[in-house]
């Protein structure tokens, strides 16, 4: 696959991933609130979440940026 097409199909993904991801970091974190587990708790998870998500988009940009055999 050419450098071109894999930044096409890396950007659809990398939309993809961030929008379900999204999805179901706000349902986690409305599960957090409705038990009403520590502000502590929440916090971590906040920051957490907020973090998590780089890791497989950066495996998905270092994947796109791989230039042409």
């Amino acid at each position: 696959m050419t450098q071109r097409k894999r930044k096409l199909v890396g950007t659809v993904a990398l939309l993809l991933m961030i929008a379900v991801y999204a999805v179901l970091a706000v349902a986690v974190a409305i599960v957090l609130q409705v038990r009403n587990v520590s502000t502590v708790a929440e916090l971590v998870y906040y920051i957490v979440a907020g973090l998590l998500w780089v890791l497989p988009a950066g495996w998905l940009i270092a994947w796109m940026q791989r230039p042409d055999a």
